[in-house]
């Protein structure tokens, strides 16, 4: 179940994520410039010192990868090996990587975050739910070739009995941004004598 405990009210037509999605959404956000995503460069991780071990960056090449170039502790124990340079779709189900690669690019076109809500899967375990944050950025050629990350359970991690995760499975993609905010409810009027919408 998702946490609430955050002090505020989500927006119209928005979710409201665990707050450390919450947390690092918003410094995401604070960090873009005149509505243009950030630069990785403006990102420091000495921000956010405490959720390091759950944050990861990938990078993006021209042959559709997403390698990754840095990962905290929790992520790479996750997975129990070192992650640098493996292709990050090859975390999730084979039946999932398309639905996760599209929702990537849709992230860096439009520059806006997306959360996928997961299942952590491991042989022999339970599953557990898991958010994980997919904000795009910028590189030194300012295209946009890297994504900030973070993994951030939303159930026991324990209930893996220290499996390493075999894979991840989507629940749920949640794009954010105006965008994608839901629309107003269309009311009916009187025009007349007539019902209109």
């Amino acid at each position: 179940m998702r946490s609430k405990t955050t002090a505020r009210e989500p927006a119209r037509g928005t979710t409201m994520f665990h707050p450390s999605t919450e947390r690092l959404i918003d410094y995401w956000r604070s960090k873009a410039v005149n509505g243009a995503m950030p630069a990785r460069a403006a990102v420091n991780p000495a921000d956010f010192l405490d959720l390091l071990p759950q944050v990861f960056i990938l990078g993006r090449d021209g042959k559709g990868r997403y390698p990754v170039r840095l990962a905290g502790g929790f992520v790479a124990d996750l997975h129990a090996r070192d992650l640098r340079g493996e292709d990050a779709l090859g975390f999730w189900a084979l039946s999932h990587r398309l639905e996760v690669k599209s929702a990537l690019e849709v992230a860096r076109r439009r520059g806006e975050p997306v959360v996928i809500t997961a299942d952590i899967r491991a042989i022999g375990a339970p599953s557990v739910g898991m958010e994980v944050l997919l904000a795009p950025m910028t590189g030194a050629d300012g295209q946009a070739d890297r994504f900030l990350g973070l993994y951030q359970p939303i159930a026991m991690i324990q209930r893996l009995m220290g499996r390493p995760a075999s894979e991840l499975g989507v629940r749920r993609i949640q794009s954010l941004g105006p965008a994608n905010e839901e629309a107003p409810r269309l009311r009916l009027a009187t025009l007349h004598g007539r019902r209109i919408a």
